[in-house]
C-alpha cells in the first residue's frame, strides 16, 4: 500500500508499506476521505509543539471498517470515524474521565504515524460509528469535536457574549455549537473571506478585522462597556492571545483551544481584578463527538459548508504547498483515497 511521510520539516514523501498487522483489539480501516487540519499544516511547515520526524500526519478521518470481532458495535463495511486520542486508562487524568488529556496520550498522526496512507489499525475503543453520516460529513466530526469541547468548558448561557478569535475550520466549529446554546458571538480574524462567511453563513452579526479597526473599541461599543464574559481562542497566535486578555469582563473567563509554542504574558493586576479563568481545551472527549454527530445528523450543524478544497491522495505532496499558501480562500481541504 502507499504512505505519505513527512520526512523533516518541508519535505514529504511517497512511500510503499507493507499492509498493517492487526493485532489482538485493533481493527482494520480502509481510509476513504482525510481533513487536513491545522497540526499538519504546522508539522510540515516545523512549528507543532509534540513533534517528531518522521511522520505520517492525519487524524480526521473516515474511514471503512475491512474486518471487526463479532460483538462489536460495528462491522466490516461500516463507514466510521475515530477519536484519535489514544489514552492509557490508568493515569490521574483518565482515572478523572479526562481522557483528552492522559499523561501518556498519544494522538494519531502526531505521536504515532497516522492517517495519510491507504489502510490503518486502531484500537477498537476508538472507533466511532458514522451513523448514516456521509464520508465527507464523518471526516470533519473531529475537528468539531475539538470546539464542542471548548464551548462546553465554557458553559454558555443564552445572552452570554463570547468572542471567538480566528474563523478558522476550528473557530467555525466552535462558532456554530456557540450559536446552539444561545449565547451572543463575536468573531475576529484578520481574513475578510471568513468573516464573510461568518455573516452570511453562521449568521454572525458582529465580526472585526483588527488589522483595520481597534478591537477593544469595536467590542466596548458591541458590550455597553462591559466586554466578554468569554474569550475562546481558536487561532494558537501568541500576538493574538496576548492582546485577547484585554476583552475579558470582570468574572470573564478564556479558554484557549489554540495551541503554540509561545510564553503567554499576562498583566497580573488587569487579570487579577477581574477575578478571571484562564483554561486549556484539549482535544475532545467520546460525549463530544456523540454531541457532533447528533448536530450533524439535526442539521444544527452543516459541516459540508466549511469544505473548500478536494485533493486526491496522489496529489497531495504536490498540492500541499499550494494549500498552505491559499490563506484567502481555504477554509477546509479533505483528501479522497477513491481517485
Amino acid at each position: 500500500m502507499k504512505a505519505l511521510v513527512c520526512k523533516t520539516p518541508g519535505e514529504f514523501g511517497y512511500i510503499d508499506k507493507e499492509m498493517p498487522f492487526v493485532e489482538e483489539g485493533m481493527v482494520l480501516l480502509r481510509m476513504k476521505r482525510l481533513g487536513i487540519c491545522g497540526t499538519d499544516y504546522h508539522a510540515f511547515e516545523g512549528t507543532q509543539p509534540f513533534f517528531e520526524y518522521p511522520r505520517i500526519l492525519g487524524h480526521e478521518i473516515a474511514a471503512e471498517v475491512v474486518s471487526a470481532d463479532p460483538g462489536q458495535d460495528f462491522k466490516a463495511g461500516d463507514l466510521v470515524t475515530i477519536s484519535p486520542y489514544f489514552y492509557c486508562g490508568t493515569c490521574i487524568a483518565c482515572r478523572s474521565g479526562r481522557t483528552n488529556c492522559c499523561v501518556k496520550i498519544k494522538v494519531f498522526g502526531v505521536h504515532v504515524d497516522g492517517a495519510m496512507q491507504e489502510y490503518i489499525t486502531v484500537p477498537a475503543s476508538a472507533i466511532v460509528s458514522g451513523k448514516g453520516l456521509t464520508v465527507d460529513e464523518l471526516a470533519l466530526v473531529e475537528p468539531l469535536a475539538i470546539g464542542a469541547h471548548g464551548v462546553s468548558l465554557a458553559q454558555l448561557n443564552k445572552g452570554d457574549t463570547v468572542v471567538i478569535l480566528g474563523a478558522g475550520p476550528i473557530g467555525l466549529g466552535t462558532i456554530a455549537f456557540a450559536k446552539i446554546t444561545g449565547a451572543e458571538v463575536i468573531v475576529i480574524d484578520v481574513n475578510d473571506n471568513r468573516l464573510s462567511f461568518c455573516r452570511e453563513r453562521l449568521g454572525i452579526v458582529h465580526t472585526i478585522n483588527p488589522l483595520k479597526e481597534d478591537p477593544s473599541e469595536q467590542l466596548s461599543l458591541i458590550t455597553n462597556g462591559e466586554f466578554a464574559k468569554v474569550v475562546i481562542d481558536c487561532t494558537g497566535n501568541l500576538k493574538a492571545i496576548n492582546n485577547a486578555f484585554r476583552f475579558l469582563a470582570h468574572t470573564g473567563k478564556f479558554i484557549m483551544i489554540g495551541l503554540q509554542k509561545g510564553t503567554i504574558e499576562v498583566v497580573h493586576p488587569e487579570f487579577h481584578k477581574r477575578e478571571a479563568t484562564l483554561m486549556s481545551s484539549r482535544n475532545a472527549l467520546p460525549n463530544d463527538f456523540a454531541y457532533v454527530i447528533d448536530c450533524i445528523r439535526k442539521g444544527l450543524v452543516k459541516p459540508l459548508d466549511f469544505v473548500t478544497h478536494h485533493v486526491p491522495f496522489t496529489q497531495v505532496k504536490e498540492e500541499f504547498n499550494h494549500l498552505l499558501q491559499a490563506n484567502e480562500s481555504l477554509i477546509k481541504a479533505l483528501i479522497s483515497f477513491d481517485e
